[in-house]
């Protein structure tokens, strides 16, 4: 059973491709020193986007790994494992990053790479999860925590938090909620992981001792 338990502060290396509102929330967490936890570089897989604006104005390095700089997506998983690798992170976290993690990159990261997902999983996977809640008629739906593996959406579950679906929900309504909610979780438990540690055996998670 793999156990993860980290010197503080914890390490945090985040990877996204937009606004980085997800991001954000953790360097706001991260600012208190009893977090126990720091973000020590943000990477994106293209330039000029929001989230690396906000690294950069809290003074914290950042770099870009583009897919089509690469001859293919192995080469390009492998690079973006490097670039990860150099900044140490003893947690990976994907806040809104478009791209699935290869076998390069998973051996690297394996067990210490965290996704969210606008869905309670295992229900509604891929990138349409508040309109396939909506379009399925559920009562209820939420976010999940995951850590990732060689699947979409489907790594063992870290924490889930439930959200209401509103009679007059749009998909943009239903997933502003969600992402409310989301980043809330997202910053407690990478805290709590931080903290105390976690183990994962199958598919159970389990954070502290």
């Amino acid at each position: 059973m793999p156990t993860y338990r980290f010197s503080a502060p914890a390490r945090l290396v985040v990877l996204g491709s937009g606004s980085g509102t997800n991001l954000q929330a953790l360097l706001d967490a991260a600012s208190e020193e009893e977090y126990a936890a720091r973000v020590v570089a943000v990477g994106a897989d293209r330039p000029g986007i929001e989230g690396l604006a906000r690294a950069e104005r809290a003074g914290i390095d950042t770099f870009v790994e583009r897919v089509r700089d690469h001859p293919d997506r192995s080469a390009w998983d492998a690079a973006l494992a490097e670039q990860v690798a150099r900044h140490e992170p003893d947690l990976v976290i994907s806040a809104g990053f478009m791209k699935l993690f290869g076998p390069r990159f998973l051996d690297r990261f394996a067990g210490r790479t965290l996704n969210t997902h606008p869905a309670l999983s295992p229900s509604f996977p891929g990138m349409q999860g508040p309109q396939d809640a909506l379009d399925y008629g559920v009562k209820v739906t939420g976010a999940t925590l995951f850590v990732v593996d060689g699947g979409v959406d489907t790594g063992p579950i870290v924490a889930q938090v439930p959200v209401a679906v509103e009679p007059d929900d749009d998909a943009a309504a239903l997933h502003e909620r969600i992402k409310t909610a989301e980043r809330a979780m997202l910053v407690d438990t990478v805290g709590r992981m931080a903290r105390e540690g976690f183990s994962v055996e199958g598919r159970s998670v389990r954070i502290g001792s």
